[in-house]
């Protein structure tokens, strides 16, 4: 008998899973920080600035290009190198802003310049004044604008003479150096510093200081992007969307010093500066400054001009690391904990009559969205002049201040300025819209802004007339023709951001809207609703509705972003 082996009958078994495999991670692409030793240009930018540091310029335009003109100016020099003496190409007339785009340079760059004057701070002297006046008159076809910078920006600038407007402003002690750029531009400081009953201390000798020692220096002439600088002992200086803001603060054991903020920026990515919990005295500012700087030129990326800004990179880094960074690295030194300012529950745009440490007073003035003319300029310089006044200082709100004025002379300054359209009491909507340059000369916008926000106040005034009175809060209109918010869309009441608007198949000009937005106590971006747009013919309907609705809903006492925040979608479009 054979015996058999009994067979096993195997019962499937569940495959054994293999290790999951970690996703390897995304090698970053290098950001061109030079600090990490990536010092090859990485954008036709930065290799222009390789090619040639852009402060040369200024001996190309006196030497060459105001003798040869327009047409031998190298492009080079002329869409790049320019923007480090304040100059930019402006929009040639007819072109509307379907022709906003690099593909139509060509076509719509016209022969002429809008040129930046650095004010630093903002203040002016009467010769100052009538300088820029002058070369208003002159040269510029009588344009003159006051910038939510603090500077004066003309048109219709030609290259042969902008040697003579140069020999002008230096002869009074202004300039246009690195005006625009990628470079700390035109610096904020307070309209009423040294002056104000309100400030921590008088911060301009700080500003005065870095001016003198760095605007002009190659060694901070080639940053990733622009750089842009506030410091006041108030605030009053738009210190939350800076690169670099020092604000005035009390120390408990210090006194009188300024707080440090960095990062702040709008543009298409919008970032409110952080605070790095330093306090430092007046004396160090310039030093400070100096650091951070080169931390963003060294640092700072280069790679893509989107995400070349410092923001970016505080947003990386956070306020911890930079501050270790700039105290380990740069500083060589720990700079001191401090405390926070109390933030404003208003904006301090200094409009209006406001009595100084010396007794005399400052009168603040309304142009509606900053325009002025060569003969509204002359004027403030006479009726400044006529009441004892010796200092006109800009704002960063588009406004003017007229300073140290005897009690007496006060009715007669604000008659003269009034008959030249400039009211020290004005209404809610002359005294608190900004608008940029717009379609009118800019060849980035897609709308046009600053002479529709012209036609925009007096609408307003009537249309609104028997509610005015009601309003005891400021509502701020920003318009901005195009996302790069040269004019603060995302932190207005009302930010009206310009864009192409689809009309059954034709671009139209219209407006992305943002509602609610603020510096200062109700520190925010704007809310926009899905698919929120406007056509800019219906902008002075829709600002009126939307006032009314405010107006009718809100609680006593209610802040118009307050008000936003809890309003349903119906009560905002």
């Amino acid at each position: 008998m054979t015996l058999t082996t009994p067979t096993t009958v195997e019962q499937p078994t569940e495959p054994v899973a293999a290790p999951a495999r970690r996703p390897r991670p995304k090698k970053r692409k290098a950001e061109g920080q030079w600090a990490l030793g990536y010092r090859t240009p990485l954008n036709a930018n930065e290799q222009s600035k390789r090619d040639d540091n852009p402060l040369n310029v200024r001996q190309r335009i006196l030497d060459t290009y105001s003798k040869v003109g327009f047409d031998g100016i190298d492009k080079a020099d002329l869409r790049g190198r320019f923007r480090w003496m304040g100059l930019y190409t402006q929009r040639a007339e007819g072109y509307d802003g379907t022709y906003s785009h690099d593909d139509n340079i060509d076509i719509i760059e016209a022969p002429y310049f809008m040129m930046r004057v650095r004010t630093d701070g903002g203040q002016l002297s009467m010769p100052q004044v009538r300088t820029l006046a002058s070369i208003s008159r002159d040269f510029a076809r009588g344009t003159a604008d006051v910038t939510d910078r603090q500077n004066l920006q003309y048109h219709w600038i030609e290259i042969e003479n902008v040697p003579e407007i140069w020999r002008r402003l230096e002869e009074v002690g202004l300039e246009t150096t690195e005006a625009c750029g990628d470079c700390p531009r035109g610096m904020l400081g307070s309209p009423l510093a040294g002056l104000s009953t309100d400030e921590v201390l008088d911060a301009s000798p700080a500003l005065a200081e870095i001016k003198r020692r760095y605007i002009g220096d190659p060694e901070y002439s080639n940053l990733p992007r622009k750089f842009k600088t506030a410091v006041s002992g108030l605030q009053d200086v738009v210190h939350e969307i800076n690169d670099v803001s020092f604000v005035g603060v009390e120390h408990p054991e210090h006194g009188p010093g300024l707080d440090l903020w960095v990062g702040g920026g709008l543009s298409t990515n919008p970032m409110l500066a952080q605070r790095l919990g330093a306090w430092v005295p007046l004396d160090e500012v310039p030093d400070v400054w100096e650091g951070v700087v080169a931390i963003f030129r060294d640092y700072g990326y280069r790679r893509l001009r989107s995400k070349a800004r410092l923001k970016f990179l505080i947003k990386d880094w956070g306020p911890e690391k930079f501050r270790q960074v700039l105290e380990d690295e740069y500083l060589h030194r720990k700079l001191i904990d401090g405390p926070a300012p109390v933030a404003p529950t208003q904006p301090i745009d200094h409009v209006g009559v406001t009595k100084q440490k010396n007794g005399k007073y400052a009168v603040g003035f309304s142009a509606v969205s900053g325009r002025l003319t060569d003969e509204v300029l002359y004027a403030i310089a006479d009726a400044a002049e006529k009441a004892g006044s010796d200092s006109v200082r800009f704002t960063p709100y588009q406004k003017l201040v007229v300073v140290n004025v005897p009690e007496d002379k006060i009715g007669q300054l604000d008659a003269d300025l009034s008959a030249v359209g400039l009211q020290s009491k004005p209404s809610v909507w002359r005294r608190n819209l900004i608008a940029c340059t717009g379609l009118e000369f800019c060849k980035l916008s897609f709308t046009e802004t600053r002479s529709r926000s012209q036609g925009l106040v007096p609408e307003l005034e009537a249309r609104l007339g028997e509610l005015n009175e009601q309003l005891d809060v400021p509502i701020t209109i920003n318009f901005n023709g195009c996302p790069n918010s040269c004019a603060r869309v995302q932190v207005a009441d009302i930010g009206l951001k310009g864009q192409l608007i689809d009309d059954d198949g034709t671009p139209v000009e219209g407006f992305q809207v943002h509602l609610g937005g603020s510096l200062g106590f109700d520190l925010g971006f704007g809310r926009k609703l899905r698919q929120h747009k406007i056509y800019a013919s219906e902008a002075t309907e829709y600002i009126e509705r939307l006032v009314r609705n405010f107006i009718a809903g809100r609680n006593p006492g209610e802040r118009f972003a307050e008000w936003v925040t809890r309003a349903d979608d119906a009560e905002l479009q």
